[in-house]
């Protein structure tokens, strides 16, 4: 083999090239998609259980998300996001507190103080801050398309952390703001899973919360006193998307969790 300037290349040097460029080539490869156990990883530990207590009793449960984390003397502040109307009449002899690490087990139960809350039927969403060693946060994605595949993580009727996967089914093409559409999932919910965070199958990005779903009334046969029941309709959740979390924490004065400009000024505490 002759080089361009009429040198002869030997066979070590031949091979050094080819070496060089293949090792070139696997350098500038762009990296592939995140498995399904990395995309597990991600949003799993970001995923928190909401508990109501008074006297010691758990009177209310619900799911949640970790958004952002902080820094706060030898620990960490962690801000986590819920459903609005779990907390409703939320107020003292009550306590309140999330569980962290559930995807481990019992997971870490840790007093939580209430930030803001708005449960109005344009926004329901309320902001946790709970003191901790450290907390996972989950990255927020951008707004889905229709038949997008999701994972839904929550912990329905206040047991253990369920993984549900669906498809995004309905999305309200009347919102006011397009990129602010009502988003519908097929992932079937129950009560409990309220908070819970709706996360892009193929990322592991935050995509809404889970605030409802449809139900529908069953009566029992034959009773005199027409007793019923509301059951959830399987695959009608309703989720609160990523506009309505942004307006959600600007308004409330809280927006520098996600790194931009609050709408409103905090007051201080």
């Amino acid at each position: 083999m002759v080089s361009a300037s009429g040198g002869r290349l030997t066979r070590p040097v031949v091979t050094a090239a080819l070496a060089a460029a293949v090792l070139a080539g696997c350098a500038a490869a762009p990296p592939g998609p995140p498995t399904r156990e990395q995309v597990l990883r991600r949003i799993l530990p970001a995923t928190v259980q909401i508990a109501l207590e008074r006297d010691g009793r758990r009177i209310r449960s619900g799911s949640g998300v970790v958004i952002h984390a902080r820094a706060a003397g030898t620990g960490t502040d962690c801000f986590v996001l819920t459903a609005g109307h779990t907390l409703a009449d939320f107020a003292a002899p009550q306590q309140l507190f999330v569980l962290l690490d559930r995807h481990r087990g019992k997971g870490v139960k840790r007093p939580a103080r209430l930030l803001a809350r708005r449960d109005d039927g344009r926004v329901d969403l309320a902001l946790l801050e709970v003191p901790a060693d450290s907390c996972p946060v989950a990255r927020l994605g951008t707004p889905p398309a229709l038949g997008d595949t999701i994972w839904v993580v929550a912990f329905p009727w206040g047991r253990e952390m369920t993984l549900v996967g669906g498809v995004v089914s309905q999305i309200n093409g009347d919102a006011d703001d397009p990129d602010g559409a009502r988003l519908m999932v097929d992932a079937s919910v129950s009560y409990g899973a309220s908070g819970g965070g709706v996360f892009d199958a193929a990322t592991g990005t935050l995509v809404g919360l889970v605030e409802g779903y449809r139900t529908a009334r069953v009566s029992f046969k034959g009773d005199a006193a027409a007793r019923y029941i509301d059951v959830p309709v399987p695959g009608e959740t309703y989720v609160a998307p990523l506009v309505d979390i942004r307006r959600f924490l600007g308004e409330t004065g809280y927006a520098e969790v996600l790194g931009i400009r609050s709408a409103v000024a905090r007051p201080s505490r």
